[in-house]
C-alpha cells in the first residue's frame, strides 16, 4: 500500500506541471519507443541535481547556490540552512542524495564547493535534515584536500552501496598529476561511512603517504555514477581532455590512468601522452572520441521503456544530447543518440513512478520523457 501511496503522489505531483507546458518533440529512437519530452519547470538557474522524496515531491540543485523543492507543479522558494556555497566556475552546489534508510533518518546529502576565505576550496560533502523549508541540523562531514584556488574538476556524484557506504568523486582539481598521487583527495574516488567515519576496510587504510579515505584514484573529472541493477557494481564516467571521456567500473585500489595515460589530447591539439594502456593500469571499458562532456547517469529498470531495460542513459554536455548504450555484459554493442542539439542535458534520473526525468541548463528545464506506444 506504501509503494502505490508514492506513486499516486508521483502522478499527482506531475500532473499539475506539464499540460501547458508540453513541447512538440518526439522521436522514434528505432527500438519501439517513440518518446515525448514534457517540460515541468522552466527557469532554473544551472541546475545540476535533482532526488525524488518519498512524499512524491523533488529536490533540485542550482550550482549558484540554492537547493529548490518542487511540489504541484511549482518550485519552491530556496530552502533555507545550507551550508556556505563556493560558487566559483564550475563549483557550487552539486549533487543532492537522500539516505538509503531516509524514511528513518531523514539524512539529505550534499555535495558542494566549499571554501573559508573565498579563494581556496575543494569539494564537500554534508548532511541535513529538511524541515519545512529548511535545512536543519546540517553537519559538514567531508572536505577535500589542498584547497585550491582553480574553478573546474569539483566532481561529484553521491552513491550509497548496500552497507550504506557513500561513495563520491572529486576531479583532479586542474593539477593533472596529482590524481596519481595519494596523499591527496584529487582526482579520486572517495568511500566513508555514512556519518563520515572511515570504513575498516577501505583499500589505503594504514598505508603511509595515502589518504584513508581514498577509494582508487586515477581519475580526471568523474560526474556520472550509478549502481548496476544486476551486479551492483559502481559505473562511473568521467571527463576527458579532448576526446577520451571514459565509462569505468569501479573497483577498490585500482589505478585507472589519469594522467599517464588516455585517449584524449591536449585542448591545443598536442599529446598529452602517447599511451593508451599501461600495466597496472584499469582501462576502461567504453570510450569517447571525440568527447561527448558526459555529466548524469542513469541504468534503465522501469517496465515503461521496455526495450531500453538494463540500458545506461547519459547525459551529454558539449554533445548535447542524451546518449542510450547497450550492453552485453561489459562490452558496449549499441549507441544512440537522443534529442540531438536540443540543450546541454545535465543530468537523467529514473523516478519511483517509472518515468525519466531530466535537467537541462540552456534553457534551465526539468523535463520528463514520456513513451508513447
Amino acid at each position: 500500500m506504501k509503494s502505490l501511496a508514492l506513486l499516486l503522489n508521483v502522478f499527482l505531483l506531475f500532473s499539475h506541471g506539464c499540460s501547458a507546458s508540453d513541447v512538440d518533440e518526439t522521436i522514434n529512437t528505432g527500438q519501439s519507443h517513440t518518446i515525448k519530452m514534457e517540460i515541468l519547470v522552466e527557469g532554473l538557474v544551472t541546475p545540476w541535481s535533482m532526488v525524488f522524496l518519498p512524499d512524491g515531491r523533488m529536490l533540485i540543485t542550482e550550482r549558484p547556490g540554492n537547493l529548490r523543492i518542487f511540489a504541484d507543479g511549482k518550485l519552491s522558494d530556496p530552502v533555507q540552512g545550507l551550508p556556505p556555497i563556493w560558487a566559483n566556475g564550475q563549483g557550487g552546489l552539486l549533487e543532492v542524495a537522500l539516505h538509503p534508510d531516509y524514511d528513518l533518518n531523514g539524512w539529505i546529502y550534499l555535495a558542494y564547493a566549499s571554501s573559508d576565505d573565498g579563494g581556496n576550496g575543494n569539494t564537500a560533502i554534508g548532511r541535513g535534515r529538511l524541515q519545512g523549508n529548511k535545512l536543519i541540523d546540517f553537519e559538514r562531514i567531508f572536505r577535500g584536500n589542498p584547497l585550491t584556488s582553480t574553478d573546474y574538476h569539483f566532481g561529484s556524484r553521491i552513491v550509497f552501496d548496500d552497507q550504506n557506504r557513500l561513495y563520491f568523486s572529486i576531479g583532479d582539481r586542474g593539477e593533472m598529476q596529482n590524481a596519481q598521487k595519494l596523499d591527496n583527495h584529487n582526482g579520486k574516488l572517495m568511500r566513508i561511512n555514512d556519518d563520515g567515519s572511515l570504513p575498516a576496510d577501505n583499500p589505503f587504510i594504514g598505508q603511509a603517504d595515502a589518504l584513508p579515505e581514498i577509494y582508487n584514484y586515477g581519475h580526471r573529472n568523474i560526474q556520472g555514477m550509478a549502481i548496476h541493477p544486476e551486479t551492483k557494481q559502481i559505473w562511473t564516467h568521467e571527463h576527458g581532455p579532448k576526446g577520451g571521456d571514459e565509462i569505468n567500473i569501479e573497483q577498490p585500489g585500482a589505478n585507472y590512468g589519469w594522467p599517464i595515460v588516455s585517449f584524449g589530447i591536449n585542448y591545443d591539439g598536442s599529446i598529452l601522452t602517447p599511451d593508451t594502456t599501461l600495466p597496472g593500469i584499469t582501462d576502461p571499458i567504453h570510450y569517447w572520441v571525440p568527447s561527448i562532456a558526459p555529466c548524469g547517469m542513469c541504468f534503465v529498470t522501469s517496465d515503461r521503456y521496455p526495450n531500453w531495460r538494463n540500458n545506461m542513459l547519459v547525459t551529454a554536455l558539449a554533445g548535447q544530447h542524451i546518449q542510450r548504450l547497450v550492453f552485453e555484459g561489459e562490452k558496449v554493442v549499441e549507441t544512440e543518440k537522443l534529442f540531438q542539439d536540443y540543450s546541454r542535458f545535465r543530468d537523467i534520473r529514473q523516478g519511483p513512478d517509472g518515468f525519466l526525468y531530466v535537467l537541462t541548463e540552456g534553457p534551465g528545464r526539468l523535463i520528463r520523457l514520456v513513451p508513447i506506444m
